[in-house]
């Protein structure tokens, strides 16, 4: 089995390509995936966790505070300077510029550290910016909340954040355990199975988050189109940008602070949304996981390390 999946890890890209594929031919299946969607973030969180251990993802004091600076930038900084602008054109309202807003407000989606592997970068800085920023989202989300014009409670959002906290706590410290416990020095032959496995896990995954897109297609297949490109050019042009102008002590964290930019966990939102708000950033939320899913095959050299 070890074999197996270790063989599969080089291949990881395509069975992300595969997942999308099935999540838009297949809309029964992705129904079927949905509820157990959970369950499955917290098995890649697990084995993101198990791959790169407790040293290379907390790093340095001196990691922890620049990474806590970026993390504030792109949770707070970003999201506020986006709604600063969209009021003053009077569009802040509107359901693609409240989607812009609560994506850039968002933590970091769980499945970074393994695009970068995929992308075949170091992992290190996503998992970093994951576990820091996830920890700092319920007090970074809470200037966005109370200005945005699409969320009545915030209960529910710092609820769900809260929920998310804990099952990446539970997930991690597990993993961490393990890995100190009976892991220490693991050969690159097991770090390639934990890769090949977490990519068939990932193929998975976008099936049930694509549960909202098969049926849109068939009906109105022009909105699809558009939140598409909508997604494609937030997320995308998030990682350009943050691969061009964020400041990086190693260059080899370059690319996980990138795509990190570009692929955050909006989901968290869902919760706290009006439904005729919902029914929209459905469609949004899954028009999201395309340009996130092919991160690792298109955005490798436009986030390479210079």
């Amino acid at each position: 089995m070890i074999r197996l999946l270790a063989a599969v890890a080089p291949r990881g890209r395509w069975c992300l390509v595969l997942g999308l594929l099935a999540g838009l031919a297949l809309p029964g299946l992705a129904a079927a995936l949905r509820p157990w969607l959970p369950h499955m973030i917290a098995a890649l969180l697990f084995l993101a966790a198990l791959r790169i251990g407790p040293r290379a993802a907390f790093g340095s004091l001196h990691h922890a505070r620049r990474t806590l600076a970026i993390a504030v930038v792109y949770q707070l900084m970003l999201p506020l300077t986006a709604f600063t602008v969209l009021s003053a054109f009077g569009v802040a309202g509107a359901v693609w510029a409240v989607a812009l807003t609560l994506v850039l407000a968002a933590p970091p989606v769980t499945g970074s550290p393994h695009f970068a592997i995929l992308m075949g970068r170091h992992p290190d800085a996503a998992m970093r910016l994951l576990l820091i920023g996830t920890a700092v989202f319920p007090v970074t989300v809470l200037p966005v909340l109370f200005l945005s014009p699409a969320v009545e409670t915030v209960a529910g959002v710092l609820f769900a954040a809260l929920r998310l906290l804990a099952v990446i706590a539970v997930a991690v410290g597990i993993a961490f355990w393990l890995r100190h416990r009976y892991w220490r020095n693991p050969v690159p032959r097991d770090r390639a199975a934990l890769d090949g496995a977490a990519a068939i896990l990932l193929g998975v995954v976008v099936v049930g988050l694509m549960s909202a897109i098969g049926p849109a297609l068939r009906t109105d297949p022009v909105e699809v189109g558009l939140w598409l490109a909508f997604a494609c050019a937030v997320n995308f042009g998030l990682q350009i940008v943050a691969a061009r102008v964020m400041p990086v002590k190693d260059e080899t964290d370059r690319p996980g602070t990138a795509l990190v930019a570009g692929n955050r966990n909006i989901a968290l939102f869902l919760v706290a949304l009006p439904a005729e708000t919902t029914d929209a950033l459905l469609l949004f939320i899954g028009a999201y996981q395309v340009p996130m899913y092919l991160t690792p095959m298109l955005m490798r050299r436009l986030t390479a390390p210079r």
